[in-house]
């Protein structure tokens, strides 16, 4: 069994001038993003892996959701992530080890949406903050389809 946590990074200050890619979160987007890790910790499920795309917003809301859950391994930083297509999420997804039971992947819409749709059929956008949690019924990240996938949840933490 292999468990996937999709989440959309949390809110990002659009007042500040200069690229999308460099961002920060709000005050609101980090207090946001506390409350998913605090969420995440109360799953009582354990955090094998966390991949983050590295623009500044993202890896803020990765960091944090990491100090939340005590997680004390690196952080998996992918540049892939940061305006993904759906097939480089899942090659993302499928070259894990296969040690790593449960993963936290924290990214960008569309992508992160369109993940969720293609996995599980969510038809709804994944709003800032939002968690979707997927489990698959394999053993092995490169088996991991929308036939052996399942939707336990969609939540915004607050």
């Amino acid at each position: 069994m292999k468990k996937l946590y999709i989440v959309r990074h949390t809110q990002k200050d659009d007042s500040k001038i200069g690229d999308d890619y460099d961002k920060p979160l709000t005050q609101e987007g980090l207090d946001n993003a506390h409350a998913i890790g605090a969420f995440l910790k109360n799953q009582k499920s354990t955090c094998d892996l966390i991949v983050s795309s590295p623009a500044k917003r993202t890896r803020q809301t990765s960091e944090i959701i990491a100090e939340e859950l005590n997680y004390r391994k690196s952080i998996m930083y992918n540049e892939v992530l940061y305006m993904a297509y759906v097939n480089e999420m899942i090659e993302t997804i499928t070259y894990t080890f296969d040690t790593v039971n449960t993963m936290v992947l924290v990214a960008h819409n569309p992508s992160v949406t369109a993940l969720a749709l293609t996995l599980v059929g969510l038809k709804e956008e994944i709003k800032m903050g939002g968690v979707v949690e997927i489990e698959f019924n394999c053993d092995s990240w490169i088996d991991i389809a929308k036939e052996n996938a399942k939707l336990i949840d969609y939540t915004i933490p607050k």
